[in-house]
């Protein structure tokens, strides 16, 4: 167990969290576990609807590895069973269900992923197939028994879809439910959960109740804000950093964040001390400090978590390089092409430099098109045979053109 104490366990759990339900129950806990020597189990259930972990998915990882450190025995729940419902959390309508070979695909990619960040000798992966898929219809009607239709209708997204006359299926009512025999099959001491989650974690304790389970206790993280520093980080959005991408498209994309969002990022997705964080706030508020050096610190700290600190390093030179030097990126990829007049919005479509015709024209009018490092001023441009050229798309894409002689 952990050399620190109940108290300053609970203080070092605390970062980053918004909710604790209830927080002096967590403290008994820590104590009884420093009594025993036996440590808490803690449980977080994933859905293995999405394969790709990008950093907001690692805001809940780190806490799951925070209990690690300090001796905790932690449950990757995979939901194999639940996925093939649908969380309905958040939803204002019905989400299709997968198949079990779709299931089974994504979790194996989920758990070649989170030893990136969560320690494999002291981490429990367990699918709820195990025990639900044993359930009996009987089973089940006991377990809806525990439930009542107007506790489930408090939750908003229900809520919301039951007054506006959107249908709620059965078995979305049954999800939470499902999610809560979870933490009585594990006996968890602790469930984990993003704030979405909040409803379906609080659940858990009465159900736990119920089979006569001291409740757990509940643990939110906030829910991570993407790349344009409004909406939440989302692969469909396209303001996501996957914990899998190269370091220094990893690094380039920490870069663009806002200035303010990087405290976030900093509290949330690092280790560094809060009050080392304050200290920096007030440093860039003054001038002291340019907030720019302390994003690249930032940039680094993520990439060597994710690669290792030599990648974190080539990375951050050839950000230097690139952008603040006006060099070029090493591995450019490169196209061959025939001589002649070519449209430019049509040709940076068919690279895949742009997603629209609309977009590319924008971008050249803007002059954020560049041949040879200078502004690309009209639409129609001449490619010389046997000539090679460099096109940069605004601050990231790069393409080399050889020109057949």
């Amino acid at each position: 167990m952990s050399k620190m104490s109940p108290e300053e366990q609970l203080e070092y759990l605390k970062r980053g969290v918004v909710d604790i339900i209830e927080e002096k129950e967590l403290l008994e806990k820590l104590k009884r576990a420093e009594k025993t020597g036996k440590p808490l189990k803690i449980k977080a259930g994933f859905d293995p609807t999405a394969p790709d972990l990008h950093l907001g998915h690692t805001v809940l990882l780190r806490k799951m590895r925070h209990f690690q450190d300090l001796g905790h025995e932690v449950y990757f729940l995979i939901g194999d069973f639940t996925a093939m419902i649908g969380d309905p959390s958040g939803r204002s309508d019905t989400r299709p269900p997968l198949t079990r070979e779709q299931v089974l695909e994504n979790a194996k990619t989920y758990e070649a992923q989170v030893f990136k960040i969560l320690d494999p000798e002291k981490t429990k992966v367990a699918f709820n197939s195990e025990w639900m898929s044993k359930f009996t219809a009987e089973d089940f009607i006991r377990l809806c028994a525990k439930y009542t239709v107007a506790r489930m209708l408090e939750r908003d997204d229900f809520k919301k879809r039951f007054e506006s006359h959107r249908p709620i299926a059965i078995h979305e009512l049954i999800y939470p439910l499902i999610q809560a025999y979870d933490s009585v099959a594990l006996e968890a001491d602790v469930e984990l959960g993003g704030t979405d989650q909040l409803f379906n974690l609080l659940v858990g304790r009465d159900i736990q109740r119920e089979y006569s389970q001291e409740p757990q206790i509940v643990m939110t993280v906030p829910i991570l804000e993407g790349l344009d520093g409004v909406q939440k980080m989302s692969k469909s959005l396209g303001n996501y950093i996957g914990i899998t991408e190269p370091p220094q498209e990893m690094f380039g994309k920490i870069m663009s964040i806002s200035d303010e969002l990087m405290w976030r990022y900093y509290e949330l997705l690092t280790d560094v001390p809060l009050d080392q964080i304050a200290r920096w706030k007030e440093e860039a508020a003054s001038g002291k400090i340019n907030p720019k050096d302390l994003k690249i610190n930032l940039a680094k700290i993520i990439v060597a978590q994710y690669h290792s600190e030599e990648a974190a390093e080539k990375a951050a030179q050839e950000f230097e390089k690139v952008f603040a030097k006006g060099g070029l990126p090493e591995d450019i990829p490169q196209v061959e092409v025939p001589a002649g007049e070519v449209w430019l919005p049509r040709f940076l479509k068919e690279q895949g430099l742009v997603k629209s015709t609309s977009e590319a024209r924008r971008l050249i009018s803007q002059g954020g098109v560049h041949l040879d490092g200078e502004k690309v001023r009209q639409e129609d441009i001449l490619f010389e045979a046997g000539h090679e050229y460099v096109l940069r798309v605004g601050k990231k894409r790069f393409l080399k053109i050889l020109v057949k002689a």
